[in-house]
């Protein structure tokens, strides 16, 4: 259930105004079925996205490119324009198989549940887009009047929030997986209502 961080590209553009963004946010099902919690789990578990050696519930991916525009300022080198391009994606189970209650219910309170689940690293995701918007704009490199010293330390400030992202994102699964946690209590609700 790890928020994958795909980093596709720096696009270099001419006169590009900052402008407002949003993130583009998809959601990319896979279909399961059963007739009992159990058996919707299992189908969850032969069916769903892999990452790793195995396979998770849902995912939250997403693909990133910039639009950028180094210019020379005298000696120094400026990034005057950093516009992000964001497509994030939700992989979460769709049930095929028609449900009766008290089934119908559990079900629709674990994919309401998974889906908040996901949107929480959608919103980490966003929250590390502004970040590197709020490092990089403006940002002025002295001496480098060939914009080559700009991108090895914007690059080292990129890898530094990517990572916090990514810790981020494995700490929140940590407490939503293990016992008790929110996801946890979510399908033993679903499997076995008690």
């Amino acid at each position: 259930m790890r928020g994958a961080f795909l980093l596709v590209g720096l696009l270099f553009a001419g006169s590009v105004a900052a402008q407002d963004w949003q993130a583009v946010e998809r959601v990319e099902p896979y279909t399961v079925q059963g007739s009992t919690g159990l058996e919707i789990y299992q189908s969850i578990g032969a069916r769903g996205p892999k990452l790793g050696l195995g396979r998770v519930i849902a995912h939250t991916g997403f693909k990133l490119t910039w639009t950028r525009k180094y210019e020379r300022q005298g000696d120094a080198c400026v990034i005057t324009v950093n516009k992000p391009k964001l497509i994030i994606t939700y992989t979460l189970p769709k049930l095929k198989s028609k449900l009766s209650e008290p089934l119908k219910s559990r079900w629709d309170t674990f994919i309401t549940g998974v889906t908040a689940h996901e949107k929480v690293h959608g919103d980490f995701i966003k929250e590390m887009v502004r970040q590197i918007e709020t490092v990089s704009v403006g940002l002025t490199v002295e001496n480098d009047p060939n914009c080559k010293q700009i991108r090895s330390q914007l690059q080292t400030k990129l890898g530094e929030l990517s990572n916090a992202q990514r810790a981020r994102s494995r700490d929140f699964d940590q407490v939503e997986l293990t016992d008790g946690g929110n996801v946890h209590q979510l399908i033993l609700q679903l499997v076995d209502p008690r």
